[in-house]
Formats: C-alpha cells, structure tokens, sequence
C-alpha cells in the first residue's frame, strides 16, 4: 500500500503538491479558529496586564477538580444558552480553556459569531498549564 501511494505521488507530483499545500493551509486555518493558541506565559501576562476573563469550558467536575484562579466555567455544550453572561467582556481579551487546547477553537468561532473581538485559546489546555507547575484553585 506504502509502495503504491509513493508511485502515486511520484506520478502525481502536482496534485499531491497542490493535495499539502490546501492540507497546509486547512491546518492553519482550523488552528487559529476561535483566537490564537497562547503559552501559559502570555496566559499570565494577559491576565495581569490587560484584566483578560478567562472562560474554562470544561465540564463542571473537571472545573472544580482544578482550575485557573478566577476563571469563570461555562462549560462548552452551555455556552450558546449562557454566552450573554459574558456580553459585559466583548472588547475585553478572553482566554478560553480546555482540557488539551484542542477544543477552545469551537467555542471561540461561537463567540467570534457573536462580537467578541479579543480571543485566545491556552495552547495545550490545561494539561500544559499543569505541567508548567501553574497554580490552580480547587472546589
């Protein structure tokens, strides 16, 4: 199968460009869906500089398992039902979490629908914030 894909590609040495140039840009594209991907060090920047709210939409259970201090848990299946909690925060920056970072960019396109201007995603999650050694509060 390997064998046959390679003399494919070699074959088909412009379509299988054109095929990872759009795999490239589709990538791209998805990946800054719903703000940009963030280092738990700017994380911390945008909170303490520019009073960032940061949204956890994880479950509940997970939330209080651990969670960034002050954050505010909508989980994501909630968030269409609650968004206009957060209508008060649409020219503020917002930091959206999740458990591996790899879902926040759904809920941002959703809030990126609705006016908000200023969206980032924790990049990794709060599985990266964890292993950075971060402090997190506990319910």
């Amino acid at each position: 199968m390997l064998e046959q894909l390679l003399e494919f590609v070699i074959n088909h040495w412009i379509l299988s460009s054109v095929w990872a140039v759009l795999l490239i840009l589709l990538i791209k594209v998805e990946g800054s869906r719903g703000g940009a991907a963030i280092s738990p060090a700017k994380v911390t920047q945008l909170i303490n500089k520019e009073n960032a709210k940061v949204i956890d939409i994880r479950a509940k259970d997970e939330f209080r398992a651990g969670h960034l201090p002050a954050a505010i848990n909508i989980p994501a299946r909630d968030l269409p039902k609650r968004m206009s909690e957060l209508d008060a925060f649409k020219e503020t920056p917002i930091i959206l979490i999740c458990k591996t970072g790899t879902t926040a960019g759904a809920s941002g396109s959703l809030l990126a629908k609705a006016g908000f201007t200023k969206l980032n995603k924790l990049r990794g999650g709060i599985l990266e914030w964890q292993s950075s050694n971060l402090p997190l509060v506990k319910n």
